[in-house]
């Protein structure tokens, strides 16, 4: 459905990094700071399932490699 624009390392990292930004609500008090926090982490963790970026995706960025075989002109 999203075409892929980020490489395996930086979606494990983005996935890492959601571990700890989503249950920040449960586990702290709720408050304004949390409440982004842990919507931060459903954002990168929905990066990391799908691949896609959207900020990448507007400026046009993208850190996967090419496969060698295939030549774009």
């Amino acid at each position: 459905m999203f075409e892929t624009n980020q490489n395996k390392p930086e979606r494990v990292l983005r996935f890492l990094v959601s571990l700890v930004l989503i249950p920040a609500p449960l586990l702290l008090e709720q408050n304004t700071y949390t409440m982004i926090a842990g919507a931060v982490g459903l954002i990168l963790f929905f990066n990391a399932v799908s691949g896609t970026c959207m900020t990448y995706k507007m400026f046009g960025v993208n850190t996967c490699k090419l496969p060698q075989g295939d030549a774009q002109s």
